[in-house]
């Protein structure tokens, strides 16, 4: 565990320090928030209905064009050869990245969503189901992307592919995540607990995944 912690500190610290993707990511947030009601138009009720999935599909975005850089600065500079030849394993190492990407970027984006909501005229009574799902939900695409991130870490500006090999497996994730933020209390419920069995499941298996294909890229 002290060793899963340094390796969050670290790439925490580095997130803060250069900021790049992470950066690209809030701003992207931002901006699509912001713009999404300007061509909309001054329709209220029409951005209250819309509001919950665009939210949700502004975070998926914002975390895709952070996705990329998860192991290939690590991987430019010799770092990542190093983490494979210590004490920690690949697949610690690759769930230590993943909950950095997360607490630098998916967990911002989930909290401030439902602030920014008010922009689209979100209704208060979704501020709680969307707020909960999105922090299940970000944790679920982080760890997703890891697979894809760690699948094209040999390849420059693998930004796309990661964007390609990610995104299917986004969907039930986006969906349940929807449903989640605005169905009724029932559909809610249900949406919610299959959202955190995704993420449950991908805290499993997204490590695995991503520290095989680390592996064959240090042969």
């Amino acid at each position: 565990m002290s060793i899963l912690w340094a390796l969050i500190r670290r790439d925490l610290t580095l997130a803060i320090r250069q900021g790049g993707g992470v950066g690209t990511a809030l701003g992207f947030f931002l901006t699509f928030v912001v713009l999404l009601p300007l061509g909309l138009g001054p329709d209220q009720a029409l951005l209250q209905r819309l509001a919950p999935g665009a939210l949700w599909v502004a975070l998926l975005l914002s975390v895709l064009l952070s996705a990329s850089t998860l192991f290939q600065q690590d991987y430019e500079d010799g770092s990542l050869d190093v983490m494979a030849l210590g004490a920690a394993p690949l697949e610690l190492v690759a769930l230590a990245k993943s909950a950095a990407h997360w607490l630098s970027a998916g967990l911002p984006l989930a909290i401030a969503a439902p602030l920014l909501g008010f922009l689209l005229n979100l209704n208060p009574a979704g501020i709680w189901p969307l707020a909960i799902s999105m922090i299940t939900g970000s944790l679920a695409l982080s760890l997703i992307a890891s697979i894809g991130a760690a699948v094209t870490v040999g390849l420059r500006r693998g930004g796309l592919l990661v964007s390609l090999l990610v995104l299917p497996l986004y969907v039930p994730v986006l969906i349940f995540g929807v449903s989640a933020s605005a169905g009724g209390p029932q559909i809610a419920t249900a949406a919610l607990l299959i959202l955190l069995a995704l993420a449950l499941v991908s805290l499993v298996l997204a490590p695995l995944a991503a520290a095989a294909a680390l592996r064959a890229y240090l042969k």
